[in-house]
């Protein structure tokens, strides 16, 4: 067992809606949310929270119920998110770019007593709201937001007498059998990490944070969100990233931290190289870190050179706020190694056969300490399935440890991470099977620069005129847009074992091998 160094943060806010007001009363006047429509100081971004708070209430969201937030960021975003926790509601956290069966399961399944939609700055929440029929309305300092109906048949969840380990944020993964499960992260929690994250990085009041990470995932709400305001930092909200625009950005706002997931800083190789720059002189930059997804060495030796700072690496799970293991700014490192395990969080590395690995070898990681999730919303079986009866959690990835720092080395599952995010095949699969032309499917990941692609491999019936593309169009109408298969490959018979499983390995040989032409595209 290897506990990380440091002592669990203490004296930590009760909620996470508790980091705006200490900086609010003691530096009123500093920035806390910048974005291209307008800022907002700790001061008014605490007004801000209260009218909102205000608002909820007259609405009639209670405490216990579930504020369902179809978002990308913004202000708006970070102040529904604390004004809920502040009535004892719970934020379910929503990525705008999900699709309509995504997002109504999720709507379903938490039993939103309200949805509030990000209309002013994200098109795909503005689809959302239109097509749940909310009204989209000027709301005192939030500027026009959409709004759904209440729900008048879903009941509040009782209140813990222990205010901070009750539910901040229910933000859903699909899980490896494509079925959304509901991650409940407590208050707690998330301060923990966003504490402990801003601790390894030393922000403070003079820093400038780029706030590109999506806020409706735990990397941007416990890193990037809290762990900036928990600081009296400044945070530059960006709903999506571009690689043309961010250059600008990090430049001109002076922009002294900027997290991201490989496939952004692949984007910006790109553009370095298409506009002939060697270098991006960013003076005020002090840390670039990667997250999400694996980072390859020649992406991160590009970077490096292009920027001329390291690039940090960092490694989590939604379950666990995110954050399991992190570089530190005073030790960075030339390979790809995650770095050492989080202060106050411990892991163990268990082999097959169920008994610790010694130093060196390769083990299924497992995880305990306060960032670890409550569990799975609505879901004791699955939660007792990955959190043992001494509160450990079991990632199902596999890891290796040298001289006190983590080294990922695979997934028990075959987790697909496309930009950054999580694609479980089974959801894919899913989809693509519920074709009426399409006979099974089998979807694997192939690793690319900076990137896995989403590869489906599908057999059709004798005779089919289905095309790749058809099928495409299909999908596309049915998931998020970093969950479509980025190439759909024909194939006469799949290999079967004797009772009728998939074997994706010959898949994995079969590309490897000899790549599969797209037929009838």
């Amino acid at each position: 067992m290897i506990r990380g160094q440091g002592d669990a943060v203490s004296e930590l806010p009760l909620r996470i809606s508790d980091v705006v007001r200490p900086w609010a009363e003691r530096s009123p006047n500093q920035l806390a949310l910048v974005e291209a429509s307008g800022i907002w100081t700790y001061q008014q971004l605490e007004a801000a929270v209260s009218s909102t708070r205000t608002w909820l209430v007259a609405l009639g969201v209670r405490p216990g119920d579930r504020v369902m937030i179809v978002c990308e960021n913004c202000r708006a975003l970070a102040a529904v998110l604390f004004a809920a926790a502040d009535l004892g509601a719970w934020s379910v956290l929503v990525n705008a770019h999900l699709s309509a069966p995504e997002v109504d399961t999720i709507r379903d399944h938490c039993g939103a007593r309200l949805i509030v939609y990000t209309t002013k700055v994200s098109p795909r929440a503005t689809e959302h709201a239109k097509r749940h029929h909310a009204t989209i309305e000027e709301v005192g300092d939030l500027g026009p937001i959409g709004v759904g109906a209440l729900n008048e048949d879903t009941e509040p969840e009782p209140l813990e007498d222990d205010v901070a380990n009750r539910v901040a944020a229910l933000i859903y993964t699909s899980g490896t059998t494509g079925v959304p499960k509901g991650v409940m992260l407590t208050h707690r929690g998330l301060l923990f990490l966003a504490a402990g994250s801003a601790k390894i990085r030393s922000l403070n009041p003079q820093d400038r944070i780029y706030g590109v990470l999506p806020m409706s995932h735990a990397v941007g709400l416990a890193v990037v969100l809290l762990g900036t305001l928990l600081s009296g930092a400044t945070l530059y909200v960006v709903p999506r990233f571009d690689p043309l625009s961010a250059p600008v950005a990090l430049v001109k706002e002076q922009l002294t931290i900027f997290l991201g997931v490989p496939a952004m800083f692949l984007q910006l190789l790109q553009y370095a190289k298409l506009r002939g720059f060697k270098s991006m002189n960013c003076p005020s930059l002090r840390i670039i870190s990667s997250s999400g997804a694996p980072l390859q060495p020649s992406i991160k030796s590009a970077v490096e050179s292009l920027f001329g700072l390291v690039l940090h690496n960092g490694y989590g799970v939604t379950e666990c706020s995110p954050t399991i293991a992190q570089t530190r700014v005073d030790e960075p490192r030339a390979d790809t190694s995650v770095g050492r395990v989080f202060p106050g969080v411990e892991v163990r590395l268990i082999g097959s056969d169920g008994n610790p690995v010694p130093e060196g070898g390769v083990g299924e990681l497992h995880v305990r300490g306060p960032n670890v999730m409550k569990g799975y919303y609505r879901a004791p079986e699955e939660t007792a399935a990955v959190i043992d009866a001494d509160g450990w959690f079991n990632t199902r990835d596999l890891a290796r440890m040298e001289d006190g720092n983590l080294f990922i080395v695979g997934r028990t599952k075959d987790l697909i991470v496309h930009l950054g995010l999580n694609v479980y095949p089974a959801e894919v699969e899913a989809v693509l099977n519920s074709h009426p032309a399409v006979l099974r499917s089998a979807v694997i990941g192939q690793s690319i620069e900076g990137d896995e692609e989403i590869v489906a491999f599908v057999q059709l019936p004798s005779g089919s005129s289905l095309t790749a593309y058809e099928l495409a169009e299909y999908a596309a109408s049915r998931l998020a847009s970093y969950k479509r298969p980025t190439r759909i490959l024909f194939v006469p018979d799949m290999p079967l074992t004797p009772t009728g499983k998939i074997v994706k390995g010959e898949l994995a040989k079969m590309l490897s091998v000899n790549p599969p032409v797209p037929q009838n595209s």
